[in-house]
């Protein structure tokens, strides 16, 4: 038996005749996906290891061209299939769902030809809750107790409709009231008309009020202040100047709720969110060894977003052990970024990583359950404006058929040295790349990574020389010495 070491990296595998040959990879991890992949690959020159969970004696690779799930050169990942055993119950329910291989496929996503079970959304795109409430009691009037937030979530032509009509009932409300102390007072008779009024000696309640209109503009002007000075009040009649300081007060009241109201429907942080972002498709691939989740968030604006956080609840149906459904069952998704928790220092678009691991509801969820699985992840973005200091709240929500697996987004970020700075292209924002990855669940891929680890130990047991050989410098020497045991069984060359 003749072992060959790397002089770059002292990485050893064994060949199909049970001996080891070298390969280059770039590190430990490497070696065990390279490991994992030649395990599980189909055309490998290595035996199949029985004991993997993604990879068995009976095991079939799905057809590339079903799938269609194109490869990229070879990154240290497993290359794209699902692994089950053919009398599995994943394995038929997986091929019920593709096409025959002559069958036309159109190519719209990642998952051609692939028939899939979709979850109406309750959040949608835009952030909007697809929410319909109906049969509430008492409703119109549980809406007008709170009439200023009824009016603020209004459509604009409902709030305009409210803020015009507000003064013109108003003034024509007060309108009336003069009319009435002009009327009982006699001012509205004839020879007391203004006109007359010199001659008869006659000292009206409001001076030059002769009919309504006259009146409807005294209320305006007064509830207004406008001041034209050709109508004003006298002393004459005491519930006059009651009425002109009540309407002062009322007419004061009005503006400033409808300015409020229109003041606070033009604020509202929710106008925010039409320059926050979120991307069309979040993506599965492989970060640091782990199958991860990721989408990204980004922001259009100049002024940031303070203390901002992302968090993401998966919502699906659960079965409780009494029996019971949950048809709307939420879970927290744990996320982070590059190594932070979700609160952000959100400068420039972020990616946003879910790692399925044990504590992940998707631990056991491989590339072809999501293809059956009906469930809606619900992404929020919380912080506080730079410009306002009010708080906002970014929605949007990823479906089953919006998680593009074995996928990963393209850097966007990158740095001028004309303009000497950071630029963001935003054209890239939603744009991905295909790159291997394992279609297995991230339960069965940590099982076979436990069970390739406790071959390996099983086999530096027994051959302690085979040890002995794995566990040299990664640095060769200057020198190329030139090993050979007694009995010439192997030779080691560097």
């Amino acid at each position: 038996m003749r072992v060959s070491v790397s002089r770059d990296r002292n990485i050893i595998r064994r060949d199909a005749s049970g001996g080891l040959r070298s390969s280059r990879d770039g590190g430990a991890d490497s070696t065990r996906l390279r490991r994992a992949h030649d395990a599980c690959a189909p055309d490998s020159a290595m035996h199949a290891d029985p004991e993997s969970p993604c990879c068995r004696e009976e095991t079939q690779l799905l057809p590339d061209e079903w799938l269609k799930v194109k490869t990229v050169p070879t990154n240290g990942n497993l290359s794209p299939g699902v692994y089950y055993p053919t009398g599995s119950k994943r394995f038929v329910d997986a091929t019920k769902q593709l096409p025959s291989p002559t069958e036309t496929i159109p190519s719209r996503s990642h998952r051609h030809g692939v028939t899939r079970r979709t979850r109406r959304r309750a959040i949608l795109k835009n952030g909007e809750c697809n929410i319909l409430k109906s049969r509430i009691s008492q409703r119109r009037l549980r809406f007008l107790q709170d009439m200023f937030t009824t009016l603020v979530d209004a459509q604009w032509r409902w709030t305009l409709l409210v803020f015009t009509l507000s003064f013109i009932l108003s003034w024509l409300g007060f309108a009336l009231i003069w009319w009435l102390i002009a009327f009982t007072h006699g001012d509205l008779e004839p020879d007391h008309l203004p006109p007359l009024q010199d001659s008869a000696n006659w000292k009206p309640c409001v001076f030059n009020i002769n009919d309504f209109t006259s009146c409807f503009l005294f209320s305006i002007e007064t509830q207004h202040t406008i001041g034209y000075g050709a109508r004003t009040t006298t002393e004459e009649c005491p519930e006059a100047i009651f009425i002109m300081c009540l309407q002062s007060i009322v007419g004061v009241m009005i503006q400033a709720f409808m300015v409020g109201i229109v003041f606070a429907k033009m604020t509202r942080p929710k106008h925010r969110t039409q320059t926050l972002l979120f991307s069309k498709y979040a993506v599965v691939c492989q970060r640091d060894g782990e199958l991860s989740l990721m989408f990204r968030v980004g922001d259009l604006r100049k002024s940031h977003i303070i203390g901002a956080s992302v968090r993401a609840q998966l919502i699906r149906s659960r079965t409780t052990k009494e029996g019971e459904v949950l048809s709307h069952y939420q879970t927290e998704l744990e996320l982070n970024a590059d190594g932070c928790d979700s609160n952000l220092f959100f400068i420039w678009p972020i990616t946003m990583v879910h790692r399925i691991n044990r504590d992940s509801p998707f631990y056991g969820v491989s590339a072809a359950d999501v293809l059956q699985e009906r469930f809606e992840i619900v992404v929020i973005l919380e912080g506080t404006i730079e410009s306002t200091g009010q708080t906002t709240q970014a929605r949007s929500s990823y479906t089953t058929s919006e998680i593009m697996w074995g996928h990963r987004f393209v850097p966007l970020v990158t740095y001028n040295r004309e303009r000497q700075g950071y630029q963001v292209d935003y054209s890239k924002f939603d744009e991905t790349t295909q790159v291997d990855t394992p279609l297995c669940s991230a339960k069965e891929l940590d099982e076979f990574y436990g069970s390739q680890a406790d071959r390996r130990s099983i086999e530096s047991a027994e051959h302690p020389q085979q040890q002995l050989i794995l566990k040299m410098p990664d640095r060769a020497p200057t020198t190329e010495p030139k090993a050979e045991n007694k009995d010439g069984d192997f030779t080691v060359t560097l």
